[in-house]
């Protein structure tokens, strides 16, 4: 059994630690959370708890493409990241540069709309509603300057 353990293993343009189980190696993903990832552990049939290092190469790639296409094991539209997309208006889901990029591009159509999200990124203030009185002070001095020559 040890001769079939992979230390590494490839899934998504990513290593991953073969140590690692199945869930936790597959939530290393970018764009794979902990929940997506057990949830396609469970479609599968594997053991959650079982080392990812054990897994064969047909498994391995199985998950590489149910992992690009969550769908098409029935999970759910609320657990897949790009719901109702801005241009196609369909559900997916992105992994890895994709997201990234695709995350960057509607950051950037924000600010060239000049849209409320957009000059709060800009600027570099937070977007969701949060307080700014005490919080989110970093980069210009805050508080009063003392004169020199007065003591």
């Amino acid at each position: 059994m040890e001769e079939d353990f992979k230390h590494m293993i490839r899934i998504a343009r990513k290593d991953i630690n073969g140590n690692k189980t199945i869930q936790n190696a597959l939530a290393d993903i970018k764009g794979v959370g902990k929940a997506l990832s057990r949830a396609i552990g469970i479609n599968m049939g594997f053991d959650l708890n079982q080392k990812i290092g054990y897994l064969s190469d047909d498994e391995v790639n199985k998950i590489e493409e149910d992992i690009r296409d969550p769908k098409s094991l029935d999970i759910p539209d609320w657990m897949l990241n790009r719901r109702s997309d801005y241009e196609t208006g369909e559900t997916g889901h992105l992994i890895e540069s994709d997201l990234m990029m695709t995350l960057r591009e509607d950051l950037n159509r924000m600010k060239k709309t000049r849209s409320y999200k957009g000059r709060r990124h800009e600027v570099g203030l937070p977007v969701r509603g949060q307080r700014t009185k005490s919080t989110f002070r970093k980069g210009s001095s805050v508080g009063v300057r003392r004169r020199r020559g007065r003591q």
